[in-house]
């Protein structure tokens, strides 16, 4: 008999596909509070890194250097749609900081909504890397080699300065020495780390609190950061998306930022603690159910101000390409305490 998968996916009435999990959650100081799944899967947590990688841009003083503002801060830890307000905050922070549009190597695709893609063909203007949903990760890291001085051609190469910076705090914050973190490629060109599921939820949990009692001298960046993410969820992701509507929601209590191949990640900041979530298959449908049901669990969801876009993201439906629901998604798991 096979195991009960955690999520399952309705066409009608029959089952047509299913998805494994693994989850992790843990509190401020790394204890293992949750789990479901396998907590030491080993994990490139993609765009969920983000916030991490952001705070070199505050500790070498280069923010403020700058003047960014927090609407800018926020965009740095961005996997943003590409909307009109996006690319202006990152071509914003490329003039201040002297650069160009070609300076950025994310590379570059459409916008990610519908209606901003006809406007670009419409405009008859090229698509360039202001769109790729990177640019203001890339356009932080540019910042940053800039006030301190280091070439900016080769700032995405895995030597550069600025890359051996995030790998420090990478290590520090996620409590995991250099030399076991795996390095690969992200979509985007630029190293992304691999690291024990436990580990990463245990960096959203500080992030949640904005404070670190193992390396305390990385406490004021991770408040800048999670504050900015909060102020300024529209730029973290954009319109229609979970991460912005998520913290818009709950809004002060949750930090929160999906990654490619089917991860999620949040920070309670009041509870202190840091969730995170791996999709086995990479598949990303389920992964806003997935993380409410969590929520709901930990006793942290008591209401909500707008109960049909919580329903949206708990329940939601598969449609057909008319937009009619033939389907729906169910979540069945419990966490296993430690």
């Amino acid at each position: 008999m096979m195991p009960q998968k955690p999520v399952k996916v309705f066409r009608g009435d029959y089952l047509e596909s299913t998805h494994d999990i693994h989850v992790a959650v843990t509190d401020q100081n790394g204890k293992l509070l949750y789990s479901y799944g396998n907590p030491d899967r080993l994990t490139f947590a993609r765009s969920s890194m983000k916030p991490f990688q952001a705070i070199p841009l505050i500790e070498t003083g280069a923010a403020v250097h700058f003047h960014y503002s927090p609407k800018e801060i926020s965009i740095s830890c961005a996997s943003h749609s590409g909307e009109d307000f996006h690319r202006e905050t990152v071509l914003n922070i490329l003039k201040k900081i002297g650069l160009g549009i070609d300076d950025l190597q994310c590379g570059m695709h459409p916008p990610r909504r519908d209606e901003d893609y006809r406007k670009l063909i419409r405009s008859g203007e090229p698509l360039t890397p202001l769109y790729s949903n990177c640019s203001g990760k890339h356009s932080g890291m540019l910042a940053t080699a800039v006030h301190m001085g280091e070439e900016v051609d080769s700032y995405r190469e895995m030597d550069h300065p600025v890359q051996q910076r995030i790998l420090q705090v990478v290590s520090e914050i996620c409590d995991t020495p250099v030399e076991d973190i795996a390095i690969g490629i992200d979509g985007c060109g630029v190293p992304v780390h691999r690291l024990p599921l436990e580990k990463t939820a245990y960096g959203y949990a500080q992030l949640a609190v904005g404070s670190s009692e193992s390396h305390p001298e990385h406490s004021e960046a991770l408040k800048i950061i999670r504050d900015a993410m909060m102020a300024h969820p529209e730029m973290v992701a954009g319109t229609d998306r979970f991460d912005t509507d998520v913290m818009t929601l709950f809004p002060g209590k949750i930090v929160a930022k999906g990654g490619a191949e089917g991860v999620q990640c949040v920070g309670l900041v009041k509870e202190g603690i840091g969730i995170a979530i791996k999709c086995e298959d990479g598949n990303p449908r389920a992964l806003s159910a997935v993380t409410l049901k969590i929520l709901e669990d930990l006793g942290f969801v008591k209401g909500v101000s707008d109960e049909a876009l919580y329903k949206k993201y708990r329940y939601p439906e598969v449609l057909n390409m008319r937009k009619d629901r033939i389907g729906h998604i169910e979540i069945d798991f419990e966490l296993e305490k430690h």
